[in-house]
């Protein structure tokens, strides 16, 4: 797969999660955003007003590792699509 396939598919899975209107179970939602912040190079701190938020944020993405925003992406739009995979 290129660069630009992927930057594609990626952005795809990315509108696919936004349009979702049901509720996302928490696990996921810690995976998608850790994976998101890795594909999009975006390491700012975590926003939410609730610090134990913040906390899980930042340990969802202290467990990935060290993986480059290829694989981030790719891990992204796996996990979206196996999501919506078994959600038919």
């Amino acid at each position: 797969m290129t660069t630009e396939d992927l930057n594609k598919e990626f952005l795809e899975a990315v509108e696919r999660i936004n349009a979702y209107t049901d509720p996302f179970p928490a696990d996921l939602l810690l995976k998608l955003y850790a994976y998101y912040k890795i594909a999009t190079n975006n390491y700012g701190q975590p926003s939410s007003r609730k610090p134990l938020i913040n906390a899980f944020k930042t340990n969802a993405l202290f467990q990935l590792g060290d993986i480059s925003e290829e694989e981030a992406k790719q891990r992204y739009i796996d996990l979206v699509n196996n999501y919506f995979l078994y959600r038919k």
